[in-house]
């Protein structure tokens, strides 16, 4: 009887090994692998079918956008500059990358006055409006509703998505609002160490890939796909010998429990969003206030519901993070092709295995975990890049002026 078929996260896992097991017998297990992934360009790994050829165009409606991202169940795109040249090169091609989170967040800070800090900036939401994209837009914003986080009404999202406004916002003009300018890019022939660094260390949540032949995206290589890769590999020696480890024998959690940001589920949920944001994490527990008891968790991936199901919220005078949850579950148990991404407080104990952990995150396709003790409280928090921080390490002057030579960053680019 033949063995089953590897897939090709395992077959790459196997490459490692092979990679392992010529390496110095005096190095220590880390140095090894560090040694094993430099030796691996990130052309190997493979292409994510979800990511394949989703482009969105900088002359895109915010409506456009978030039907794309939505059938393509991705969270983000890169968007093509329409104004470039056939011949471009990738720079000049692409502007940035658009995400869910992006798109209501720039929304949402139409709504917040600036700084007194910052007195050449205009000071209202109606001024702050005006001077992005005219007073037309100020005034379709003010007759919305759009006001504080805990005043916007249920029905808020649901005229959102059907105004003038969202319909004839381009993602061009919320450019201000990308990560990257256009992006931290790798070549084909940048190693497996490079974009594990980038994805842990540099936190960045995908990494693309660049073919300069053509100046386009060849790859997007995502956390949650490192995290796939890793899970494939169990039963591979190199994958036993660092996976077999407990949590606290490789430094993990490094999120301590009272560290860990908290949202009440009586809060506006618009509100933990910004939180979320202003503290940049991307997912909090949600609490009962009376008991101090953890009821669900919510991540910034899910804001994309505030757009593309805007109706199930419609008889909610105001939206808390418990209404959200509550409409969010229900919209899910009735979709088909509902998606195991949020509201669910995932949780593992302290004497878990990493092993145990990525298999856990593959399995439930989530990007976090909560460590409890054995009465349920929390100890910590474990997200992807904290896994993939404890399986390499950068050497001293490994990247040099790798970031000089690939992020031009305008200056009124927020990084």
């Amino acid at each position: 009887m033949g063995e089953s078929p590897r897939s090709p996260e395992a077959k790459l896992g196997m490459r490692v090994g092979d990679l392992w097991d010529i390496q110095e017998s005096q190095l220590s297990p880390t140095e090894k692998l560090n040694a094993c992934f430099e030796s691996i360009p990130v052309s190997a790994f493979p292409l994510s079918p979800s990511n394949q050829e989703v482009e969105i165009k900088s002359d895109a409606t915010l409506a456009e956008a978030v039907k794309i991202l939505a059938q393509h169940n991705v969270f983000s795109a890169p968007v093509v500059d329409v104004d470039a040249c056939e011949d471009a090169s990738w720079m000049d091609r692409y502007i940035g990358i658009v995400e869910f989170a992006g798109i209501v967040v720039w929304i949402l800070h139409q709504s917040e006055p600036t700084s007194p800090r910052s007195p050449s900036t205009p000071s209202s939401a109606k001024a702050i409006a005006a001077a992005a994209n005219g007073a037309n837009f100020a005034m379709e914003l003010e007759a919305l509703g759009l006001g504080s986080a805990a005043t916007t009404s249920g029905n808020f999202f649901e005229d959102l998505t059907s105004s003038e406004l969202y319909k004839n916002t381009k993602v061009g003009d919320i450019s201000g609002t990308f990560r990257w300018a256009p992006f931290l890019a790798l070549e084909k022939s940048n190693s497996f160490l490079t974009m594990l660094l980038l994805l842990s260390k540099y936190k960045m949540k995908s990494v693309p890939v660049l073919d300069l032949g053509s100046g386009r995206i060849d790859n997007i290589i995502t956390q949650s796909a490192v995290i796939h890769m890793l899970a494939e590999c169990a039963g591979l020696h190199w994958f036993e010998s660092w996976g077999t480890k407990k949590l606290s024998e490789v430094g993990l959690p490094l999120v301590k429990g009272n560290h860990i940001i908290k949202v009440y589920e009586d809060e506006p949920v618009l509100q933990a969003f910004k939180i979320m944001r202003k503290k940049r994490v991307g997912g909090v527990p949600v609490i009962e206030r009376d008991s101090q008891r953890t009821v669900g968790n919510i991540s910034l991936r899910d804001v994309q519901f505030l757009l593309n199901a805007p109706e199930i919220y419609h008889d909610y005078r105001a939206i808390t993070v418990k209404d959200f949850l509550t409409a969010v579950r229900s919209h899910l148990e009735e979709n088909t092709k509902a998606h195991p991404m949020l509201t669910e407080f995932v949780t593992c104990k302290e004497d878990c295995t990493i092993k145990e952990l990525i298999q856990l995150l593959d399995q439930e396709k989530i990007h976090r975990v909560y460590v409890v003790d054995d009465e349920g409280d929390l100890q910590g928090l474990i997200t992807l890049r904290d896994i993939i921080s404890r399986l390499v390490h950068e050497p001293r002057g490994y990247f040099g002026d790798f970031f000089d030579g690939v992020l031009p960053l305008p200056a009124n680019t927020r990084v």
